[in-house]
């Protein structure tokens, strides 16, 4: 099995992934959208991390999901909403076996690219590391964090796992990260869709603190029936803590809305409530925040769904 590292997906995470992999002398290849991407790529000479100041540009090789050649490994660092469609163009070059790291926020995505290949396994990854695109091909390493990578189907940790701490990427392989995946999913839907609702950053939602206990409690009892009471665990204790400590940041999602790009409501908040309608609960803050924040994205003209 080829131990090149495929990386669909030249954002923020996926530049990041690339630039550590590149540097620790493993083969890494991305797969960039279309041939326009691929040219403007070519022309910049490959991609440029800046990590405390100091830039440094990595040539690494580039082509498109419709090249040639099998996929052996392949590391998925595209938007929630993309990963699905980004993985239909890519299926017939994967191989039987392939091994698949799904680096998506929120839940429902994964199983969308899992039902699509059968033949290949799934890899679902949870990151709190931070880095922004400075510009096309820029990226730059803003916060140090942690990646946890499991596969709910299988617990063994894969033959390449020790690729990761040789590129000084963080990581742990885990059996619970599906616990890891649902508690991220609620504190980003106890703080991400407020932000954009009270137009703040984080710290704005210090003002309005109630509303955040109570989508807290709703999201605990969520977890709870959904098989996840470690998730669960202190989560309005969880929620104030993140917003101190990123008191100062803007959320992704509205990071995204300010810039009028879609979001990933139906990944975060929509996956929350239709969990819930599934187990036939009813959380009315959950339910109205839903709401708001629909009919918020649809008089911005942006995608709601």
């Amino acid at each position: 099995m080829s131990s090149t590292w495929h990386i669909l997906g030249a954002g923020s995470l996926g530049s990041l992934w690339a630039c550590r992999l590149a540097r620790a002398g493993k083969a890494v290849r991305l797969i960039l959208r279309d041939g326009q991407r691929l040219q403007a790529y070519q022309q910049a000479g490959g991609l440029t991390l800046v990590e405390q100041d100091q830039p440094t540009h990595y040539a690494i090789p580039a082509e498109t999901a419709e090249s040639s050649g099998p996929v052996h490994r392949l590391l998925v660092a595209c938007k929630a909403y993309d990963a699905a469609p980004a993985i239909d163009r890519l299926a017939a070059r994967l191989a039987d076996g392939a091994e698949i790291v799904l680096l998506q926020n929120g839940l429902g995505s994964q199983d969308e690219v899992a039902d699509q290949v059968p033949h290949a396994r799934c890899i679902f990854a949870s990151s709190t590391e931070g880095a922004f695109r400075e510009d096309d091909w820029r990226v730059r390493f803003a916060g140090h964090g942690f990646n946890w990578l499991g596969d709910p189907a299988n617990p063994a940790i894969p033959e390449w796992f020790d690729d990761l701490h040789e590129a000084g990427i963080p990581a742990e392989w885990t059996v619970d990260i599906l616990t890891r995946l649902w508690r991220k999913l609620a504190l980003n839907c106890a703080i991400n869709p407020l932000t954009v609702l009270h137009d703040c950053h984080n710290g704005g939602l210090l003002a309005h603190l109630s509303e955040v206990d109570g989508l807290s409690n709703e999201l605990a009892q969520l977890l709870q029936r959904c098989g996840q009471p470690e998730a669960a665990q202190n989560l309005d204790e969880e929620v104030q803590r993140v917003i101190l400590a990123t008191s100062a940041n803007y959320s992704s999602m509205y990071q995204d809305v300010r810039a009028g790009r879609r979001t990933e409501v139906h990944y975060l908040l929509g996956h929350a409530c239709r969990a819930a309608a599934r187990h036939g609960m009813v959380l009315p803050q959950l339910e109205r925040l839903h709401r708001r924040l629909v009919d918020n994205l649809r008089a911005r003209g942006l995608p709601c769904a």
